[in-house]
């Protein structure tokens, strides 16, 4: 498969496909007049977003399929059996990939949505890509060559980093990485909040903590070096950071993290069974 000027198709045509979308064109990896995009037809804010960026759109999923090298599966994964129905019954190219960021929908339920020989890989990005920060990965299905998941690696790099994992991980994956931007939010939230209730202005007190959460975030990428290391390196002896995390330990912040990681991670493994029993 050439890695230039991509057929790309969108099943869904969401926030995150269109974040995808702009990320591959910005990269060069395609053009605009190179997409489709199949969207809901109330969903006009998705169409004319695609239509902006010189895509073509329909309400047909066998459309994109047909039009598309690359088909990548962006729905809400409730709808992924009913979107992908008409597909099966087709006759598709050997040369298609399918490309799934819908969540909780495991290679196995997608292998057997599409037909036998469909090429699949499963991906999971997430909501920073609107930005090109996303941290993706992803997992190859077992008709998936090594040249596809380079082409992989390589789109989903245009949207932010990427890495490739066993399938296993996926789903733990998906609680801290694709809901973690979620718990960084109303951290910068409350950091602003507690800047506020000491006298700050709210519009320094947010662009204060969100710069404090991505410089810290970055030191961590960047140095290598163990987060509790850092921490340290910040908390002096009698110091005011030292009051402020003894604070956090009391309330049990690190607790109340692990168990929301624990609780999103139950529920997409809730999702996927659910999807498979269907």
């Amino acid at each position: 498969m050439s890695d230039k000027l991509l057929k790309i198709g969108f099943i869904g045509g969401g926030k995150m496909a269109q974040a995808m979308a702009k990320g591959f064109i910005k990269t060069g990896l395609s053009q605009g007049s190179s997409m489709i995009a199949s969207c809901h037809p109330s969903d006009h804010l998705a169409v004319n977003s695609f239509k902006e960026l010189g895509a073509s759109t329909t309400f047909e999923n066998t459309k994109v399929v047909e039009g598309s090298d690359i088909v990548i599966i962006a729905t809400k994964p409730t709808v992924v059996s009913s979107a992908l129905a008409d597909i099966k019954k087709k006759e598709i190219r050997a040369d298609k990939l399918f490309l799934s960021i819908a969540m909780g929908i495991t290679i196995k339920q997608l292998e057997q949505i599409l037909p036998q020989e469909a090429r699949v890989i499963r991906a999971m990005p997430n909501i920073p890509a609107l930005v090109r920060n996303a941290a993706s990965v992803f997992v190859s299905g077992k008709n998936a060559t090594k040249d596809d998941g380079r082409v992989t690696k390589r789109l989903l790099e245009s949207i932010g980093t990427c890495e490739e994992v066993p399938e296993i991980y996926i789903d733990p994956i998906t609680a801290l990485s694709g809901s973690g931007p979620a718990y960084v939010y109303l951290m910068i939230e409350a950091l602003a909040d507690g800047g506020v209730k000491m006298g700050l202005p709210r519009d320094l007190a947010y662009r204060l903590a969100s710069q404090t959460v991505l410089g810290a975030g970055q030191m961590v990428r960047d140095t290598k070096t163990h987060p509790g290391v850092l921490k340290d390196d910040v908390s002096s002896p009698s110091g005011s950071t030292a009051y402020g995390l003894h604070y956090l330990e009391e309330k049990g912040l690190r607790g109340a993290v692990i168990g929301a990681v624990e609780a999103a991670t139950k529920h997409c493994r809730k999702v996927s069974s659910k999807c498979e029993n269907r």
